[in-house]
């Protein structure tokens, strides 16, 4: 997510290179040249070789695995994954030129590289297939473009970008969080977004756990699009985007620090009016619904000296009127609470709590006793909402421009106006799902 800035857990490499020699002005012995020779053929074993003399050439990305336990009440078992699309291992390559001072043109490739998609994990799949493949009609793990685009920046007037990239909404919530726990802690179910509800009964139903509502950043993909981003005057900066098919959205962003507190602070309106395409991407890559709006606001404040540190995030989704004349809408709630410390030479240490809560007021139907074949059970309901909480440590690794984390998470499911379809008899109660993770992530 980059697309995403990660906070303090994602750097930039460049590469760059120097040479000197030890020689001395008074020692022109006979060594001197082998010795050039070979500091030059170091440099150029390690260097990225540009495309020609005008445009540069950085190559940076980093590298993410964990291993998590889970438990849905009636099943257990371990799997290895990547961070879920969008915040998987990449590499991204990223140049510009000058056209004239204060002008400059340039471009950014982003490439993908997924083993196991945790977004498509689930009790019967352990090596999920990426979602980028999935939306373009496969279903494999491979390396996928995640943004591919060019731009053109004045230092006076702002940046315009045309290309696959992320919009002015995407993420915009989450990147406000400075505490170094981004990654294992937000509001997208990036671990456990495909593994299925059971029952208090043991049964599995066929409502996955992004269904029980609405998660946060509905808007949280890459598109094709035109995009606009403002200078920055005195902390804050505007942008704007306009999609394919058709999407809009609007973003603003502020970030400072008094008297030894940062603050950090982003909102976003976006609305799109596209056709759903298939099951995993609604409106084609992106996970906006078709004719509706979504609202996301996020905050971030730290104080310096103490470390303590909170975060929160709130989105809310409307529905337009093709979906009938109530205006239905689902909300999220996100907040965690910690405090960051420098405990070891190692790097910054990161204790944090984590809670959320989702509400989908749509209602729908949920099928169970799945065991059964084709003849479920089927259940109406009014309305649902989901509930998460979670406890996690961060450690940094400043030598190794890595991090690796520790966390524990809890979600349980409730269903409200519950009806039995059919000669179905009883009530409808869900099991938690838990999961136990330990990460980490490599930037170079």
């Amino acid at each position: 997510m980059m697309k995403y800035s990660l906070g303090a857990l994602v750097a930039a490499g460049v590469l760059a290179g120097g040479f000197a020699t030890s020689a001395s002005a008074a020692d022109l012995g006979g060594n001197c040249c082998a010795d050039l020779e070979e500091r030059i053929a170091e440099l150029e074993a390690t260097t990225a070789r540009k495309g020609n003399r005008k445009v540069s050439l950085t190559i940076s990305g980093w590298v993410g695995q964990q291993v998590t336990w889970w438990d849905d009440g009636g099943q257990s078992n371990v799997y290895v994954t990547d961070l879920g699309t969008t915040l998987a291992s990449h590499v991204m390559f990223t140049g510009q030129a000058q056209i004239m001072p204060g002008w400059t043109a340039g471009y950014v490739l982003h490439l993908e590289a997924m083993g196991s998609d945790s977004l498509t994990t689930s009790q019967g799949i352990a090596d999920g297939p990426s979602v980028l493949t999935i939306s373009g009609g496969g279903a494999t793990n491979s390396v996928g473009t995640l943004q591919s685009f060019w731009f053109i920046k004045s230092d006076q007037l702002g940046k315009i970008s045309v290309g696959k990239q992320s919009q002015a909404s995407d993420n915009t919530a989450i990147l406000v969080d400075g505490s170094g726990s981004l990654v294992p802690a937000n509001w997208v179910p990036f671990d456990f977004f495909s593994f299925f509800v059971r029952q208090k009964n043991g049964q599995l139903t066929n409502l996955n756990w992004a269904g029980t509502g609405t998660w946060g950043d509905v808007n949280g993909l890459p598109t094709n699009s035109v995009r606009y981003d403002s200078p920055t005057f005195a902390g804050f900066s505007v942008s704007a985007s306009w999609g394919e098919d058709d999407f809009w959205d609007v973003a603003a962003r502020y970030a400072g620090e008094w008297n030894s507190v940062k603050v950090s602070l982003a909102a976003a309106y976006s609305q799109t009016s596209n056709a759903v395409t298939n099951a995993y991407f609604p409106t084609g890559n992106t996970l906006q619904a078709p004719d509706s709006e979504y609202f996301q606001i996020g905050a971030y404040v730290e104080h310096v000296p103490t470390g303590l540190f909170a975060y929160g995030a709130y989105g809310h989704l409307g529905f337009g009127d093709s979906y009938g004349a109530d205006d239905r809408s689902n909300n999220t709630w996100y907040g965690k609470l910690g405090i960051r410390k420098r405990l070891n030479p190692l790097g910054h240490t990161v204790f944090y709590g984590e809670y959320e809560h989702i509400e989908n007021r749509n209602g729908g139907t949920i099928g169970t006793n799945l065991a059964d074949g084709p003849s479920v059970d089927l259940f109406d309901y009014d309305r649902s909402s989901a509930r998460l909480w979670g406890l996690g440590v961060v450690q940094e690794v400043d030598a190794a421009a890595m991090s690796l984390w520790l966390k524990y998470r809890n979600i349980d499911a409730s269903f409200k106006g519950v009806e039995a379809v059919g000669d179905v008899e009883g009530g409808l109660s869900t099991d938690n799902f838990q999961e136990v993770t330990f990460g980490a992530l490599i930037n170079f």
